[in-house]
């Protein structure tokens, strides 16, 4: 009987640990939708295409995980996504300064 539930009581622990997923990357999800916002600001797409593909590529694929609640690999995007589109800000302003375009 006691061997009984303690295979119970290991069992239902085991459930109930394993149930455990990843948190929404809210946050990241957030920085990276700024972080394109601010690109799209400067014409990176203009001006640094290859960064500003990158990022609108990861933050689609981000987007898709969130949605399909793999929030592991939409993290993953996500700061893939702001990486690059920070790389296309910086890349854009410093390309728009060296030309003299007016930001």
């Amino acid at each position: 009987m006691k061997l009984q539930r303690l295979i119970i009581g290991i069992l239902l622990f085991t459930v109930i640990v394993s149930c455990q997923t990843v948190p929404a990357p809210i946050e990241d999800y957030s920085f990276a939708r700024a972080a394109i916002e601010a690109a799209r600001s400067v014409q990176a797409a203009r001006h640094s295409p290859g960064y500003w593909h990158q990022a609108e590529e990861a933050y689609r694929k981000g987007r898709i995980y969130f949605e399909d609640r793999d929030f592991a690999k939409a993290k993953e995007q996500f700061v893939r996504a702001r990486i690059a589109a920070e790389r296309a800000e910086n890349s854009a302003r410093l390309i728009r300064q060296r030309t003299g375009d007016v930001l």
